[in-house]
């Protein structure tokens, strides 16, 4: 069966070779730990229950989990391995199911969701390159959407991510989660349906951040939720991106900030910037897997 799960549509059998993702249509997993850096209402004081897939939909030159994005480090798991590592994330307590980087296994996840029946709310935590048909077919099964919304510029989008069409995929994906988990609802101060639109601010790219954030006070309204990450760490070769080999500076973060601030958005998450550093990357090494 030729995969189209995302928007590269890139027809591949995964059955028989790989994707543009870079991994076959079986889950891969590189880690599946409780984690405590999302945003509070998503960590809370047991940890969220991340799970880590290998393989990606995008080429962010910055990635900072190259390991398993392109590397596709991980171990293959059956549908039923996998539901058994939810379970394990469950009973240590952790307060959700967190899928990472799930684009490319969408469309498998549905069937394993669909079955599974999760207790706590399962956490859809994407880069935002969504194909809505895709995202559809989970409607009714995903309790919060987490995606990222990193450019408003075609030409950033391509040259570090080789997304040319990022922002009007990223843009109509964003309205299709937010029609099927409008309102966002919380229990004891942790998310239990909604969605929350990240946003990485990059070195040298301010005026761009400050345009995104206007869109989306203009097109989702300031009631939504934004979490402005400070946490840009340069990894790998970066030579011909010289602009992406500094952390964000104080001015260039307070800049955004305060755009944050004045666009008056009334529920927003923001990041320290000692919240960068490779100490915060997690170890892609099998755990709980």
């Amino acid at each position: 069966m030729r995969c189209n799960a995302c928007p590269r549509l890139c027809g591949a059998d995964r059955t028989q070779s790989v994707g543009f993702c870079g991994v076959p249509a079986s889950f891969q997993v590189a880690r599946a730990a409780k984690h405590f850096w999302e945003e509070p209402c998503i960590s809370g004081e047991k940890g969220s229950g991340t799970v880590f897939f290998s393989g990606c939909n995008l080429r962010c030159v910055f990635c900072q989990n190259a390991a398993i994005s392109r590397g596709c480090f991980g171990k293959t798991l059956t549908d039923t391995e996998l539901m058994r590592v939810f379970d394990r994330l469950i009973e240590s307590g952790a307060h959700n199911l967190n899928l990472v980087t799930p684009t490319h296994y969408a469309e498998r996840l549905v069937e394993v969701l669909r079955t599974y029946h999760s207790p706590v709310p399962v956490i859809y935590n994407c880069s935002g390159y969504e194909r809505v048909q895709t995202l559809q077919k989970l409607e009714g099964l995903i309790d919060v959407y987490l995606p990222d919304f990193k450019y408003i510029s075609a030409e950033q989008a391509k040259r570090y991510s080789a997304a040319e069409d990022y922002f009007s995929v990223a843009a109509a994906a964003i309205r299709e989660m937010k029609r099927q988990q409008p309102k966002d609802i919380f229990s004891d101060g942790l998310l239990q349906k909604g969605v929350i639109i990240r946003h990485l601010i990059l070195p040298k790219n301010t005026n761009r951040s400050v345009e995104l954030l206007r869109f989306i006070a203009d097109t989702f309204g300031t009631s939504t939720i934004v979490s402005l990450m400070a946490q840009y760490t340069p990894c790998g070769d970066l030579s011909a991106f010289p602009e992406l080999q500094r952390r964000i500076t104080a001015r260039e973060y307070e800049k955004v900030l305060l755009a944050l601030e004045s666009l008056g958005f009334k529920n927003a998450y923001v990041q320290e910037r000692t919240a960068a550093g490779e100490e915060f990357i997690p170890d892609f090494d099998l755990t709980g897997v």
